[in-house]
C-alpha cells in the first residue's frame, strides 16, 4: 500500500514534517517521504496529514456504554452512582461497550490503548473484531473486596496464560490502586507481571483524599510507601499522578514508572490539583496521556486530551510555552509508546515500525490553512478528530474514507444504544 502526496508528521527523533509518500508492506512501514512507485493499493492523501496513530494510555473502554450516565455530581456521589450501574453489567454489556469504545477511538485517530477493567475476555473479543491494538489490564483487588467471581489475581493470571502471543492484544496486570490492594496483593501482582513478561498498570494519587487517607493509614504517601515496599517497577504505567510531591516524582523516575496523565477526567470530577508535568519532564519521568473512561470523561477523543493537557498547564503555570503543541503530540504518540515499552514498534512513522497510521483531512474549514509549519499545532489545537478520514492498524484499514470497514458499525451502535439505555435507566 502506498499513501501518496500527504503531509507526513513523522514523530521521528528529528520530528520531521515531510511532504511525500508512505509505503507499507506486510503491515510494516517500508519507506517514509520517498516516492512509492510500487503498490497494489494506492491511497491519495492530497490535502491530508499522515501521522502515527494516537495512543491512549489509560481508559476503561467498555464504560462507553455508560457515557453521560453520571454527570455534574460531587466525587463521592459520582462514584456511588457509577459503581451501582457497573454492578448490574453483564459480559454482553461489557463486550458491546468495548466495541462502541473501540469504534469511537478508531474514528478519532486512536490505534492503541491501555485498558484497566475486569472481564477482559469480553473486551478482547471486541478489540479483535474492530481491529485496534490494545494492552488489556485485568483489574486486581483484594479477594475480600472484589465483585469478581473467584480471586482477581488468579483471574488475571489465567487471562495472561490464555492470551499470550496474540498479534494485537497484550495482557497486563492491573492492581486497581492502593485503596483496594493490600501490600501482599500489590507484591503478588508485581511478581505475576515479572513472571509473565508484562507490566503493572494502576491508579495512583488521583485525589487529595486518597493520598491523605492513605498517609493516615500507613504513615506515608502512596508513592513513598510503594517505593518502600519495593512495588514500583520499571515499565509500570501509573494513571493520574496528580497529588505528587517533588520527592515522589523523583521516586517514579528512579524506579522507571511512567505517568498516564488524564486532564479531562480530573478536571470534570473536580479532583482539584494539576499534575506536575514540568517537574516530571525535568526529572525524566515518561509522561503519556489517557482519557479515562466515558463515565468521567464522556469522550475517548485523544485530540481533545492533547489540547486540554496543554491548556491546563499553560493556565495553571501562567506560561504559554510550558507545554507546547509538539510536546503535547509527543505525549500521545512516541512518548506513549516509550511508556508501553513499544517505541521500537509504534509511536512514529519510520521504516521498520508497524503501520499504525492515521490520515486527517485538512481541507475542512476548521483545519485550513494547514502547512508544514503549523501542521502539529493544528493537530493539537484545531479539533482535528473531526477530520480523521482513515485509520490503519498493523497495515489494515479499520476506517477507510470515513467508513468503518472492519465491522458492521450501524448494527453495533444500534445494539450498544439499546443496551446502554437500559443500563443507565435502571
Amino acid at each position: 500500500m502506498a499513501i501518496r502526496n500527504g503531509l507526513i508528521v513523522t514523530q521521528n527523533d528529528r520530528r520531521e514534517v515531510l511532504e511525500g509518500d508512505v509505503l507499507v508492506e506486510d503491515g510494516e512501514i517500508a519507506s517514509v517521504g520517498e516516492h512509492a512507485d510500487r503498490a497494489e493499493d494506492v491511497v491519495d492523501a492530497s490535502g491530508c496529514i499522515v501521522m502515527p496513530g494516537l495512543i491512549n494510555c489509560h481508559t476503561h473502554v467498555s464504560m462507553a456504554l455508560m457515557r453521560s450516565a453520571v454527570d455534574d455530581l460531587p466525587l463521592e456521589e459520582f462514584l456511588k452512582r457509577t459503581f451501582a450501574i457497573d454492578a448490574t453489567r453483564t459480559d454482553e454489556d461489557i463486550e458491546l461497550g468495548a466495541a462502541l469504545g473501540c469504534l469511537e477511538m478508531a474514528r478519532s485517530g486512536t490505534t492503541t490503548f491501555l485498558d484497566l477493567y475486569y472481564s477482559e475476555d469480553a473486551i478482547l473479543r471486541s478489540v479483535e473484531r474492530v481491529g485496534l491494538r490494545a494492552y488489556l489490564g485485568w483489574a486486581v483487588v483484594d479477594d475480600d473486596l472484589t465483585t469478581q467471581e473467584g480471586s482477581p489475581l488468579r483471574n488475571c493470571e489465567r487471562f495472561i496464560r490464555e492470551n499470550r502471543g496474540r498479534a494485537l492484544v497484550k495482557p497486563v496486570v492491573a492492581p486497581q490502586g492502593v485503596y483496594v490492594c493490600s501490600d501482599d496483593t500489590l507484591l503478588a501482582a508485581k511478581d505475576l507481571a515479572r513472571k509473565s513478561g508484562t507490566f503493572c498498570h494502576y491508579h495512583l494519587s488521583e485525589t487529595r483524599g486518597e493520598v491523605y487517607d492513605y498517609k493516615r493509614k500507613t504513615g506515608a504517601r502512596p508513592v513513598e510507601h510503594l517505593s518502600r515496599i519495593g512495588f514500583l517497577s520499571r515499565g509500570d504505567v501509573a494513571a493520574h499522578c496528580v497529588w505528587l510531591t517533588l520527592n515522589e516524582v523523583r521516586e517514579l523516575s528512579r524506579n522507571g514508572v511512567s505517568a498516564a496523565h488524564c486532564p479531562t477526567s480530573n478536571m470534570k470530577l473536580a479532583s482539584g490539583g494539576v499534575s506536575p508535568l514540568p517537574e516530571m519532564f525535568e526529572n525524566g519521568v515518561t509522561v503519556c496521556l489517557g482519557t479515562d473512561g466515558c463515565s468521567s470523561n464522556n469522550s475517548l477523543d485523544m485530540f481533545l486530551e492533547m489540547k486540554f493537557a496543554a491548556l491546563q498547564q499553560k493556565a495553571y503555570r501562567w506560561d504559554a510555552a510550558v507545554l507546547p503543541a509538539q510536546k503535547a503530540l509527543d505525549l500521545a504518540t512516541i512518548d506513549a509508546a516509550h511508556g508501553l515499552g513499544a517505541h521500537h514498534e509504534i509511536g512514529s512513522l519510520e521504516p521498520g515500525k508497524r503501520a499504525d497510521i492515521v490520515i486527517v483531512d485538512c481541507t475542512r474549514p476548521g483545519m485550513t490553512p494547514t502547512t508544514p509549519t503549523n501542521a502539529v499545532a493544528n493537530l493539537v489545537y484545531a479539533g482535528a478528530s473531526g477530520g480523521v478520514r482513515d485509520t490503519i492498524v498493523d497495515g489494515r484499514f479499520v476506517l477507510r474514507g470515513g467508513a468503518v470497514v472492519s465491522v458492521d458499525e450501524d448494527s453495533l451502535v444500534r445494539k450498544a444504544a439499546e443496551a446502554g439505555a437500559k443500563l443507565i435507566s435502571a
